[in-house]
């Protein structure tokens, strides 16, 4: 055999085996890849073409050439309109399985008039061996229906160019690397098809199976810096980058595909760079820490906070939906995001304003008996001890007589401070404004020698820190009245009086102390509190 006849033989095989390669690849990869059965088929019908036009160059009869052309012409009439198809659906246009049919029509007519030539000649007249060539090689006199094929194998792979590149400004930067691939996978059989039929090639060999070698190389190499076919955009873009609310495309894999761009505004950390990987791994990039929200379910809503740079929190809520193929399986997902910050502001000051005091921050009466109610019934069923502390300001109408009821307001502020900060060391309390200057401590499962430290500390404190301001320095004290629930199941009502007897022995004992309900007493007691 001519070494030059080898050389092309041995680089159509290579093209060859490339080709069988992509096919192999998505097979494998078929659960992972939409339309991956189609690639399948695109690539195994070239295989196909490939190795019959290598085993036809080295036959050295008439006979034998004919016989793999017929092979041959599998893959040449149906690869051109299988690609049109893959192109068809990368761009998101889905044809009904009648119009999909309707594209084989001509290829199916090919293969039975290559196959039955010999007795019509209506798609070669002849085929003879070239003279004046180092090596054998085969050309044909065209018949009428070679006309109609080849103008259909041109008008599919003309058709897939134009819709790529149609689609060049709508696609995004980080597609635009696998969209040149597809273009120069449909361009270049056609050019060198073109030059074929123009008889400007050397030894009049047909070029298409090698270049197939490079485009095949090219597709090898777009699927692996790329990730080309397990990364095909499923959303319209017109319509997805319209929304208001932010999408997030995710594959079968759970791998990133597309998002829009409000996504980029509400988390401009995401980046076209995190395109293929998980969205748990692009979460991690983004904020330290996997995707906070479970995406099992289809239709599944959840909501999820965010931080941003500047430390501003943002409320999100999200809907996961599946997206399914034409024939109804899935392929996908698509996460919105919806921006609930402001009615979960508004929930929250509504909630503030139903559940706590406004000068203080602290729980308003209704809502501590609320509370404290289930704590009691809690620590009745597990037999654990609850304590009352009721306290309020020493003198405080005389503060708000001397000084003003503004001042008289600050002075209830300087009690929640002091008494917050001692609160760290038995996170469990519960505290309120009870009323007035009064304050109530709700203690779950708190002995009474625990009840009487902590009471004494905020006692001690107070003591000690007085109050300075504009007005000058006030001293600032209070007196507690403190009770334990017993066993018995004593309601709430009736503890939150025993602990106020107790105050009221702590204002008749001399003010600034801490007094723990031993039983009724008789007393007169003074109205300025």
């Amino acid at each position: 055999m001519d070494p030059k006849l080898t050389m092309f033989i041995s680089l159509i095989a290579t093209s060859g085996v490339f080709t069988v390669f992509l096919c192999m690849y998505a097979y494998i990869k078929r659960k992972e890849i939409p339309g991956a059965y189609t690639f399948v088929i695109y690539t195994a019908t070239e295989a196909i073409y490939i190795f019959a036009h290598a085993f036809e160059m080295a036959s050295s009869t008439l006979a034998e050439v004919k016989r793999w052309t017929i092979l041959e012409y599998i893959g040449i009439g149906a690869a051109p309109a299988i690609g049109l198809l893959i192109v068809m659906q990368y761009v998101g246009l889905n044809l009904s399985r009648s119009k999909i049919a309707a594209l084989f029509v001509i290829p199916a007519i090919t293969f039975f008039m290559v196959s039955t030539n010999e007795y019509h000649y209506l798609f070669y007249k002849d085929m003879y061996f070239r003279e004046n060539v180092p090596f054998p090689t085969t050309d044909i006199v065209i018949g009428q229906y070679y006309i109609v094929h080849g103008a259909y194998i041109f008008g599919c792979m003309l058709a897939a160019v134009v819709l790529l590149l149609r689609r060049w400004r709508q696609t995004k930067k980080a597609y635009r690397l696998q969209l040149v691939t597809l273009i120069m996978g449909q361009f270049m059989p056609m050019t060198g098809a073109f030059i074929y039929l123009m008889g400007i090639t050397p030894y009049g060999i047909d070029p298409v199976p090698m270049i197939l070698c490079i485009t095949s190389a090219m597709y090898i190499w777009a699927i692996v810096s790329t990730r080309m076919l397990t990364i095909i955009p499923i959303a319209k873009d017109r319509i997805f980058e319209s929304m208001r609310e932010g999408a997030i495309v995710l594959d079968f894999a759970d791998r990133l595909v597309d998002f829009n761009g409000v996504i980029n505004s509400m988390f401009p950390g995401l980046t076209t760079d995190t395109l293929g990987l998980t969205l748990d791994e692009a979460w991690i990039r983004l904020s330290g820490r996997p995707f906070p929200v479970l995406r099992s379910q289809d239709g599944a809503q959840e909501e999820f906070s965010w931080r941003a740079a500047d430390g501003k929190e943002f409320y999100y809520q999200t809907r996961s939906s599946v997206v399914r193929g034409r024939n109804g399986e899935p392929i996908g997902s698509l996460l919105m995001l919806i921006d609930v910050t402001e009615q979960k502001l508004l929930q929250d000051q509504l909630e503030r304003l139903a559940y706590y005091d406004g000068l203080t921050k602290l729980l308003n009466r209704t809502e501590f008996l609320r509370r404290s109610k289930m704590i009691l019934e809690q620590d009745l069923i597990g037999e654990k001890s609850t304590c009352i502390l009721l306290f309020d300001i020493d003198h405080f109408k005389s503060i708000n007589d001397t000084y003003g009821h503004d001042v008289g307001d600050l002075a209830i502020q300087h009690v929640v401070r002091v008494e917050k900060r001692l609160e760290a060391d038995m996170p469990s309390v519960m505290i309120a404004r009870y009323g007035g200057e009064e304050f109530v401590m709700a203690l779950p499962a708190c002995s009474l020698d625990e009840a009487i430290l902590l009471a004494e500390r905020v006692r001690a404190q107070l003591a000690a820190e007085p109050m300075s301001g504009s007005f000058g320095t006030i001293a600032v004290t209070a007196s507690f009245g403190l009770t334990q629930a017993s066993h018995r199941g004593e309601s709430l009502e009736m503890l939150l009086k025993h602990a106020d007897m107790a105050l009221y022995q702590a204002k008749r004992a001399g003010r600034n102390q801490v007094q723990v309900y031993d039983g009724p007493v008789e007393a007169t007691f003074s109205t300025s509190r």
